[in-house]
C-alpha cells in the first residue's frame, strides 16, 4: 500500500492514498521497508556479539521490546522536538519513527553516520529524521521545547547530556536513556541523581535493559 507523510502542526501524520489516517495503529501498520531494515539490523546486530567484532564498530543496539516502548512515549510525549542520542544503524530511530513525528538524531562516529544514512535512505525516512553527525553535547544547549531525548550512546556522556537537555524539555517532556540495568553499576552516579532530581519525577523500567524515564514536572514557579 503506497504511503504519504505531511506535516500538519509539527505533527506527522500518515495516509494511504484515499487519506486514510494510519496513526491510529502504529504497530499494525509498520510500512515493509521499515520492517525488512529492522530485521536486516537485527541479524548484523547478533552477528556483531557473536564473532567478535571490536565494541565501537558493533550495532549494540535495542531490543524490539524496548523498541515499541521508545514509540508509544514519543506518540503521547508533548508538542515538541523529539531527540535521540546515539544513532548507531537507525534502529531505534525506526522505532520512534512510528509516532509519524519528525526526529533529529545525533551520531558521532563516521561509520555509523553511513550506514544510518542507508538505513533512512531504504526506508523512506529522510524527510522525517534530520541526521547530525557529530557530538550531541555540542548541539544540546542550542535545542528548546524538547518533548522527548532519548539516549543510548557511550555511558560517559549520559550526565552531560542529562544536565544539558532537563532546563529545555517542554513541562511534561520526557528523558530516556538505555542500558539503566545492564550497565546499573556504571551509570550509578547519574541513576541516583537522576532520580533524586526535583525537576523530574523518574523510575527504572524493566524493559529490554533497562530504561531510565524521566518526566519533567511542572514547578509552583512556572
Amino acid at each position: 500500500m503506497p504511503l504519504f507523510a505531511a506535516v500538519l502542526s509539527n505533527n506527522w501524520v500518515l495516509t494511504n492514498k484515499t487519506g486514510q489516517n494510519l496513526g491510529a495503529t502504529m504497530f499494525h501498520n509498520i510500512p515493509e521497508a521499515i520492517l525488512t531494515r529492522m530485521a536486516a539490523l537485527e541479524t548484523i546486530d547478533q552477528r556483531d556479539r557473536q564473532d567478535g567484532t571490536p565494541h565501537m564498530q558493533r550495532l549494540r543496539q535495542i531490543p524490539a521490546e524496548t523498541g515499541k516502548f521508545l514509540a508509544l512515549l514519543a506518540a503521547m510525549a508533548p508538542h515538541g522536538r523529539l531527540i535521540e542520542i546515539g544513532t548507531s544503524a537507525g534502529y531505534s530511530t525506526m522505532w520512534l519513527s512510528l509516532a509519524l513525528r519528525p526526529i533529529t538524531t545525533f551520531e558521532v562516529l563516521p561509520g555509523k553516520v553511513e550506514v544510518a544514512t542507508t538505513t533512512f535512505a531504504q526506508t523512506g525516512l529522510a524527510g522525517q529524521v534530520t541526521l547530525v553527525a557529530g557530538d550531541a553535547r555540542a548541539h544540546l544547549p542550542h535545542l528548546t521545547d524538547i518533548a522527548l531525548c532519548f539516549v543510548d550512546a557511550e555511558k560517559d556522556v549520559y550526565a552531560d547530556c542529562y544536565e544539558a537537555v532537563v532546563p529545555n524539555l517542554v513541562h511534561g517532556g520526557l528523558f530516556v536513556a538505555d542500558n539503566a540495568i545492564s550497565h546499573a553499576e556504571a551509570l550509578r552516579p547519574f541513576l541516583d541523581h537522576a532520580q533524586e532530581d526535583g525537576r523530574v519525577d523518574a523510575l527504572v523500567v524493566p524493559i529490554g535493559k533497562g530504561i531510565l524515564l524521566c518526566r519533567k514536572r511542572l514547578t509552583i514557579n512556572d
